[in-house]
């Protein structure tokens, strides 16, 4: 699906576009007033900061924190279409690739919400249509009545083959981790391969992505540790294509008794400062996973200044409204929940 197109895209006019729409991204200072808001009124901050359209549209249909969650998801999914579909040539290969992750998102959440029982109604309220794929052919994903079948279509509409091995195992255990396993692997290898490293920016790009991997990687064999798991189970999930981890440092990260004991490990790797003090043990994989998040999206932002004619800037741009949506969500859920402003503040990425 995400083959080289051979035009080289319409740069200046894209990358235009996204410098005004980033123009409009939060500053730090909203998100200290909407610590101080109740949820009406962070409802009203953000109608008038951007999410006006869609705050307007859903009002009536959803309260609260609900309203708040679908009015910011919505837009983030229509700006990023707007640039997907305003882009040409390799540079729209390049995006289209990168807003892949939603696709797949949205296939989790198909396949997902299917098993717990959910109807279509319920679990559309949690598709993101900000890839490929937008809200008709996800209505068609979820007309079909087997898992296999939604599978199948999928397959067809990304234009991916689903190994024998893989169908295999799903069907024989139904457990979904296979399928999403493969597609988050089959995400990575998609957009390294849109990118034709033949210039100084598309490298970087490149190397930005491998960056990508280490952080997913890395997150995810955080992630597993906590909960008891190590080993080759942890491996099953390792994403080739990272700049550092490569499989000998993570089976060496996977077989660490404790966070602690993987200190010497990491302490290689060229974020290990940007991160070193969320690894502490005392502290929570969500914290973890914030200072990886504020570290990947301070890359883009050093990236984008050095070439502001690539890609990099539509990536950085997306990056960060993306974030923007999290913390306001963080923010929110926060607040409903009671929980301490200083905590909730330290869960944000600015």
């Amino acid at each position: 699906m995400f083959g080289r197109s051979g035009k080289k895209g319409n740069y200046a006019y894209t990358v235009a576009r996204v410098k005004a729409k980033k123009s409009t991204l939060m500053k730090e200072d909203a998100y200290s007033k909407m610590l101080m808001m109740s949820l009406p009124e962070i409802s009203r901050f953000i109608s008038e900061s951007g999410y006006q359209k869609e705050i307007t549209e859903l009002t009536g249909k959803y309260v609260g924190v609900d309203l708040i969650e679908h009015a910011t998801y919505t837009n983030m999914a229509r700006l990023f279409r707007g640039i997907l579909e305003s882009s040409e040539g390799e540079l729209k290969d390049m995006i289209a690739a990168d807003l892949e992750r939603w696709d797949i998102w949205n296939l989790k959440v198909i396949l997902r919400g299917r098993s717990y029982g959910l109807s279509s109604d319920e679990i559309k309220e949690d598709l993101v249509p900000a890839g490929s794929l937008d809200v008709a052919h996800l209505d068609k994903l979820m007309s079909f009545e087997t898992d296999d079948e939604v599978i199948s279509a999928y397959a067809k509409m990304e234009e991916i083959v689903f190994p024998q091995e893989v169908l295999a195992e799903y069907r024989e255990t139904r457990n979904l981790a296979v399928i999403e396993d493969f597609l988050d692997k089959v995400h990575f290898e998609n957009l390294l391969v849109s990118v034709v490293p033949n210039s100084r920016p598309k490298r970087l790009f490149q190397d930005f992505i491998r960056n990508e991997i280490d952080i997913t990687n890395l997150e995810t064999i955080l992630k597993l540790k906590k909960e008891g798991i190590s080993g080759d189970d942890v491996m099953n999930y390792y994403i080739p294509g990272g700049k550092q981890i490569d499989k000998k440092l993570a089976t060496q990260l996977a077989n660490a008794e404790s966070i602690s004991a993987m200190a010497n490990d990491l302490a290689q790797l060229d974020f290990y400062e940007d991160i070193k003090e969320a690894l502490d043990d005392t502290n929570s994989l969500r914290d973890i996973v914030a200072a990886l998040t504020k570290y990947h999206s301070d890359q883009a932002r050093t990236f984008s200044h050095l070439y502001p004619l690539s890609v990099i800037p539509i990536v950085d741009f997306m990056i960060h409204k993306e974030n923007e949506v999290n913390n306001i969500r963080i923010i929110a859920r926060g607040i409903e929940s009671g929980l301490d402003k200083e905590i909730i503040k330290g869960l944000l990425v600015v």
